[in-house]
């Protein structure tokens, strides 16, 4: 698969678990930030959208919203 496609799915899995959750952007970066990761939810909204983050970004995004498994295919 080419990288933007990974990164779609990427953002797709995040998103899905946020909304899962019921967890909207602004709350997600007080998790962070309660975490000793300054975000801001403006920040979150413009990296979410482009789907180009780190692996750590996201895992730090999983456990912020009490992700403690993730699936990947349905």
């Amino acid at each position: 698969m080419r990288e933007d496609v990974w990164a779609e799915r990427a953002k797709g899995l995040l998103k899905a678990e946020l909304k899962r959750r019921n967890v909207g952007y602004r709350e997600l970066a007080e998790k962070l930030s309660a975490q000793g990761t300054p975000e801001t939810e403006r920040n979150l909204a413009n990296k979410i959208s482009r789907g180009g983050f780190t692996a750590a970004f996201l895992i730090q995004c999983l456990e912020a919203i009490g992700c403690s498994s993730l699936r990947l295919a349905d």
